[in-house]
Formats: C-alpha cells, sequence, structure tokens
C-alpha cells in the first residue's frame, strides 16, 4: 500500500513527544485507523509534519517496531505490522551510511572519511594479493591462519597504553559492531542479563545487547564520562554483567575520561564482578593515558576497527579479550563465523606489513585535523567539545534554541545534523544539543561556509520559533 496521510494530535498525550508519539500510533492501529499492511510516512517526513526532530519519530518507530506492531523493511520503509509475530531483528541497524540527502545539502550526520589515496592502495595490495593466491583458498579458512594477522594487529596498536598484549590476546572480527556483538555472545549469560551503556552512546551497544536479549540500563553522565556514583547505584539495582564504556572519544559528546575517574569504574566492575568493553573505534589521534584494558586487564574486552581511520568497506576489527581470555574470545567467532574469510584477511595483513595501513591513517587524521580546525575556528566561541584526531564535535545549544528547532532551521540553511536524542535510551535523558559529522569528502571552503552559517544560526535565533 502506498505512503498514508497521518497526522497524529500529539497533545492529548503527556509526557515526552517520543513517547506521546508510540501512544499515538498504538491508539490508531487498534482502533484501525492504521490498518495492517499500511505504510507509514518516512521519518523526516513525519518529523516536518509533527514538528519535532527525526530522532523523536525513529524513537518512537523502533518502540512502536520491537513491541510488534511495525515492520521495517529496508529499502521499502515503515508498515503496519501483521498479525503474526515477528521472528528476530525488527528493524535496520544504524550504521553510517545515511539516506542520501536531497541536493545541495551539506550532511554533517555521519563522519566521511576523505580520499587520501587509498583506492591506488588497495588496488596496489590487491595485485600483491593475487600473486599469492593458492589452493588454501580454495577450502574454509581457518584462525590458526590468522597467526600472523593478530600479530600485525598487535603491532598497529603499539601507540596506545594497553597493559602486555599478545596475539594469543586477540579476536578478529567483521568490524567493530561484529567485535562488540561477539563479546556480548561470550560474556552474557541467563534469561534477561543487564548491560549497562552511558546514558547518551552510540546506538550499535544496544542493539548488540538487544540481540544478545539483554536489557539495556543507562548510566548517568558529567563532564569527564560515567559517574562513578550513578554506576554503582545501577549496579546494586540492576546486577549487571557487562558494562558498554568509551573513555577516549565518548560518542557524542567527545569526551575524553580522566585517568582518576577510570580507576573509579575499575574499582566499581572489579566490586561487582563486571564484564568491560571498551570501545575504541572512534580513536584519537595520540593518547598516553592508560586504557580500561591496561587498568583492569582480567576483565575488559578492547575493541576497535580500521573504520574510521582506513576504510570501512573492509569491515575489519579485533578485540583485545582480557588476559587468558583470548581462546575464549576465539571460539565464540569461530562459533559465529569459522574465521575471516581470506580476501580481507590477506588483504588486511598486507596494508599492515606494507605500511600502507599506517600511510593511510596518517593522511586520513590530518585531513580530519584539517577540517576540525575549520569547525572550530567557526563554533568556537559557542559551547563546543571537541578533540584533536576525533572526525566530530558536540555542540551545546544556547538558549533560545531547541534542539528540535535547530535542527529543522539547520537543514533549511542546506545543513544536516544529529540531535542528541538518536544518542538516548528509550527512557533517557536527551540534552539540549547536537552532533557535527566531519564531512571528509567535501571541499574545505563548503564545510567552512556552512559552519558560518550555523554560527549566525546560534547567536540570532529567529523571534519566532516552530513548536
Amino acid at each position: 500500500m502506498t505512503d498514508t496521510i497521518w497526522h497524529p494530535d500529539l497533545a492529548q498525550f503527556p509526557g515526552p513527544k517520543y513517547l506521546a508519539l508510540t501512544r499515538a500510533l498504538r491508539e490508531a492501529i487498534r482502533e484501525g485507523v492504521l490498518l495492517p499492511g499500511v505504510q507509514l510516512p518516512t521519518v523526516r517526513d513525519l518529523a516536518w509534519r509533527l514538528s519535532v526532530t527525526p530522532g523523536t519519530v525513529s524513537r518512537a518507530y523502533q518502540m512502536a517496531t520491537q513491541e510488534g506492531l511495525l515492520a521495517a523493511t529496508v529499502g521499502r520503509g515503515t508498515f503496519v505490522a501483521a498479525a503474526e509475530p515477528r521472528l528476530g531483528p525488527t528493524q535496520a541497524l544504524f550504521v553510517d551510511r545515511e539516506p542520501q540527502a536531497a541536493p545541495g545539502l551539506l550532511d554533517l550526520r555521519s563522519p566521511q572519511l576523505p580520499d587520501v589515496g587509498q583506492m591506488p592502495l588497495f588496488a596496489e595490495a590487491l595485485r600483491r594479493v593475487a600473486g599469492q593466491v593458492g589452493a588454501d583458498w580454495r577450502d574454509y579458512p581457518t584462525q590458526r591462519e590468522e597467526t600472523a594477522l593478530r600479530e600485525a594487529v598487535r603491532d598497529w596498536l603499539g601507540d596506545r597504553v594497553l597493559g602486555p598484549v599478545t596475539p594469543d590476546d586477540i579476536a578478529l572480527t567483521h568490524g567493530g559492531q561484529s567485535g562488540i556483538g561477539l563479546v556480548m555472545f561470550c560474556c552474557l549469560r541467563g534469561d534477561r542479563p543487564v548491560v549497562l551503556t552511558e546514558e547518551l552512546a552510540y546506538p550499535g551497544f544496544r542493539h548488540a545487547a538487544r540481540l544478545a536479549r539483554a536489557e539495556v540500563v543507562g548510566v548517568e553522565l558529567d563532564q569527564h564520562g560515567i559517574r562513578p556514583d550513578a554506576l554503582e547505584a545501577c549496579c546494586r539495582k540492576h546486577l549487571p554483567q557487562v558494562l558498554c564504556v568509551t573513555t577516549e572519544a565518548q560518542n557524542p559528546t567527545a569526551v575524553r575520561m580522566p585517568e582518576e575517574r577510570r580507576a573509579e569504574i575499575v574499582a566499581i566492575a572489579r566490586r561487582h564482578e563486571l564484564q568491560i568493553i571498551e570501545d575504541d573505534c572512534y580513536t584519537v589521534a595520540e593518547s598516553t593515558l592508560p586504557s580500561m584494558r591496561a587498568l583492569a586487564p582480567e576483565r575488559t574486552w578492547y575493541v576497535g576497527s580500521l573504520s574510521k581511520t582506513v576504510s570501512a568497506a573492509l569491515r575489519f576489527g579485533y578485540i583485545l579479550c582480557p588476559t587468558g581470555r583470548g581462546e575464549a574470545g576465539r571460539l565464540t567467532a569461530q562459533h559465529a563465523f569459522f574465521a575471516l574469510g581470506r580476501p580481507v584477511s590477506d588483504l588486511c595483513l598486507d596494508l599492515f606489513r606494507s605500511g600502507q595501513a599506517v600511510e593511510i591513517r596518517s593522511r586520513v587524521q590530518s585531513a580530519f585535523a584539517d577540517r576540525l580546525k575549520a569547525i572550530v575556528n567557526g563554533l568556537g566561541a559557542h559551547d563546543l567539545v571537541w578533540q584533536p584526531g576525533l572526525p566530530f564535535v558536540w555542540l551545546r545549544l544556547p538558549v533560545g534554541w531547541r534542539t528540535s528547532s535547530f535542527t529543522r532551521t539547520a537543514e533549511a540553511e542546506g545543513v544536516l545534523l544529529r540531535s542528541a536524542d538518536e544518542y538516548a535510551l528509550v527512557h533517557g535523558r536527551s540534552p539540549n544539543a547536537v552532533r557535527l559529522a566531519i564531512a571528509g569528502q567535501v571541499p574545505r571552503a563548503r564545510l567552512e561556509a556552512a559552519v558560518d552559517r550555523l554560527s549566525r544560526l546560534l547567536v540570532s535565533p529567529p523571534s519566532e520559533l516552530p513548536v
């Protein structure tokens, strides 16, 4: 069926707008206003009609999908679900590839790796790999063949403070999200385990937890990251098994957790027997702070990938397992997919050994640094949080602006941003802020012009804001 014209009155439902919209969906379906098979408006279209953020609509659609009221089909849209139950996930996973923006819009919702000459280097590496194809490409890959690649990963991470690491501590994965999911499968037990995340966090944490049938609970943040008192309270109340945390580059707030706070979190994790997933996929260019893996090697699973520094298309990631748990991590990976496919593993090994992976990473970080300078120069007078080497910044909005109004007005000015509520849990708090990612594939002059438009909006909110 075609897209239905549905325009609910959210004023009749008290509370946050995403909950009001969820209730409106539930009521419309129950009363037969929305029939099974009816296609709902797109997230952006309904957000525009209701004068709310796309994140508000996305959260409502997600809640209704989890309840079985809606069904999301990649490439087709969101529909009122049929009566029979759905099996498996019911919504496409958030990834860093957004729907195509309208012509003329600058998309700052997700980072884009700059073109620093990766493609010729990849082609050169593929030619070298092609010359080494043998009979072992005919059979199933095995983890025994990954030993040299695990050694290369250890060397790749040599600039991080990770504590003692051996190749036996490492498990290889199909990207960072795959690594997070594998740790969940390895660590979670029982019918309804609990996973803790930061109250604003990368959505992939909660997707992986829910796929493992876990309940997700958010822990409050402050200017240094997770609050120890809030973590202690959550541990006492919920008896969690896993804590997901980003220490170097909290996504989306760009906060780096100081060493003292890391030590406090580790002490609480030990007291409550928590396993820690330390996500370092959005890694900073340089760090001398000890990682959670260095501070608590007996319980920290350090996850990283090449997606943000070399290529997201390779789908290559790694887990530094807790000391003595490397075999457990690799066995979990083996049960999931045997081992990495030979084309990916051989190509990545060549990129590491030739030094081209390091060369690409350096070029990418330099290009990101140049564009980050443009953003900081243009918005530095505002409440901006950023770090050298990160491909995104966190902008707290001034009095006079609401997140929904600012994102809509910015879009009208030709700039797409990601609102804070897209990182909040369903019942979590959402601050008045937005994340700006670096568009690495656009000319710097165009980025500067967009930042200038945003700066003018921040200091001069319109007298009549949409509500």
